[in-house]
């Protein structure tokens, strides 16, 4: 049994809905990221059941995974989209989104792309310092449009994940100290080309537990009401994304879980009507996905076992990066009894950081296929052409059906943008 229940072994082959991995890796090859619409569909149905026909607007993190095929899928389910950079706008415009349901995030906004969500009409920026609040009400006041911003304010509360998903205590790079806001708020006040809308906090990613959404969100409600009394009526509290999800055993959150709690607290305060923003990004792809590998080599040393695979570092950096871990299966799996030995799975990069997974039993033949699950989020955004590798191609099953959502790169167009000397 897999993490992921739109890919589940049919006939001892495992299968992405009702097709054959291996069929799809004969078909277009290995490394190979394979996505379930029905994966995506369900995830978006968990937060929609969630808002219980209150005011909720699920703004997809596409950083996760921005394939036009994913974002427009999404944009027809209705979601918005949560944006960190002018490129991700341009995505959201070429799939179909509406950008009257972007919120623009990130630290570093660049005039140019501060001038191109301002044209496309966003609904927010989440401003996250002083001088990017300036910054917009100059560029707002230049082009005579009113932007709508929020402040994305840091409530120093531990998520409990990983230092470099972690994006809520006070010695990480996003948002503004929360004692601070009343006065930047204040100072927004006098920047007439700046329309207050909302407030803004996310505090990491892979949460499992309820409670530091509750101790973030007792900070906020304390803020909203020191606001109102200074006469800023907010239109929507947006509480960011990173709800978990199960790469192993873990325990995860709902989002009806979640937003139960949170309503119930705005109930409490007087604050049931503002608007909720959500901005789940791994959560809506992360088990929608897996990497498809084949074994090249099997390498057997008196210390450590090899499974040496098409995959590498460059197409999943998670692992080098996080020290994440990934099940793995095997497309066609053998039994693995106690004389099965344990490999750890690395790739062809010139680097001992390329690998995958350690330390795992499986019964392993040279030019086996195997999974590597929960690969629907930071795979492919995150994937690079290191060594000269060219990035795998996306396919998108539904059903029985399989489709190219992007193409596996040639290795002329690698270089193609490149020119030798004279």
């Amino acid at each position: 049994m897999t993490v992921a229940p739109h890919f589940q072994f049919q006939n001892n082959t495992l299968h992405a809905e009702q097709v054959p991995l291996s069929k799809l890796a004969e078909e277009f090859g290995t490394p190979l990221y394979v996505y379930s619409r029905q994966a995506l569909r369900d995830a978006w149905e968990s937060y929609r059941v969630a808002g219980q026909d209150r005011e909720l607007l699920v703004c997809y993190g596409m950083k996760a995974n921005s394939n036009l095929a994913i974002l427009q899928e999404f944009a027809r389910l209705g979601t918005g989209f949560d944006i960190v950079s002018g490129g991700e706008l341009a995505r959201v415009i070429a799939a179909g989104g509406d950008p009257g349901k972007v919120v623009f995030s990130g630290v570093g906004k660049q005039v140019w792309e501060i001038e191109a969500a301002l044209k496309a009409g966003v609904k927010c920026f989440n401003v996250e310092s002083e001088d990017e609040l300036e910054r917009v009400a100059q560029v707002a006041e230049r082009m005579n449009v009113k932007a709508p911003v929020s402040l994305r304010v840091n409530p120093d509360v531990d998520a409990g994940t990983h230092p470099y998903i972690s994006t809520g205590l006070k010695d990480n790079k996003f948002g503004v100290p929360i004692d601070q806001a009343p006065r930047i708020y204040a100072r927004a006040q006098q920047l007439p080309s700046l329309n207050i809308v909302g407030v803004d906090c996310h505090i990491g990613s892979q949460i499992t537990e309820v409670s530091p959404y509750l101790d973030a969100l007792d900070k906020l409600i304390k803020l909203i009401l020191a606001l109102k009394e200074q006469g800023v009526n907010l239109i929507h509290l947006d509480l960011g994304g990173g709800l978990g999800i199960r790469y192993t055993d873990e325990t995860l959150v709902t989002p009806t879980q979640l937003l139960t709690e949170v309503f119930a607290a705005l109930d409490k305060n007087g604050l049931g009507h503002l608007e909720i923003v959500l901005e789940p990004g791994r959560s809506m792809v992360g088990n929608a996905g897996v990497l498809l590998s084949r074994v090249e080599y099997l390498k057997h040393g008196e210390t450590k076992n090899f499974a040496i695979i098409d995959a590498a570092m460059n197409d999943l950096i998670r692992p080098t990066l996080y020290d994440a871990w990934h099940s793995v299966e095997a497309v066609e799996p053998r039994p693995v009894t106690e004389s099965t030995p344990r490999y750890d799975l690395v790739g062809p990069i010139c680097e001992s950081g390329d690998w995958l997974a350690r330390d795992r039993q499986l019964e392993l033949k040279q030019d086996d296929l195997l999974a590597i699950m929960s690969a629907g989020a930071y795979a492919f955004t995150m994937a690079s052409q290191y060594n000269t590798r060219p990035r795998a191609a996306e396919i998108l099953v539904d059903g029985d059906q399989a489709h190219v959502i992007r193409p596996r790169e040639t290795l002329e167009s690698l270089f193609a943008t490149e020119r030798l000397l004279p």
